[in-house]
């Protein structure tokens, strides 16, 4: 028989060309990017609505088992 090797797939991640796009300033730390021509204003109010944001948990935490 003859054995079969499975060649890996790289999988090849290409950053974004951040000058095609425009920065949105959240607050001093957090910064952005989106489409030229998109509506800052509502990226904003869109990335503050985000639940992680709110301190909501968004994974459902374990009840812890009972001895």
């Amino acid at each position: 028989m003859k054995s079969k090797i499975q060649e890996k797939k790289r999988f090849i991640f290409k950053s974004p060309d951040i000058t095609l796009l425009q920065e949105v300033v959240i607050n001093y730390k957090t910064k952005i990017y989106i489409a030229i021509g998109a509506d800052p204003e509502e990226a904003r109010f869109r990335h503050l609505n985000r639940p992680e944001i709110k301190g909501k948990s968004v994974f459902v935490r374990k009840k812890p088992a009972l001895l």
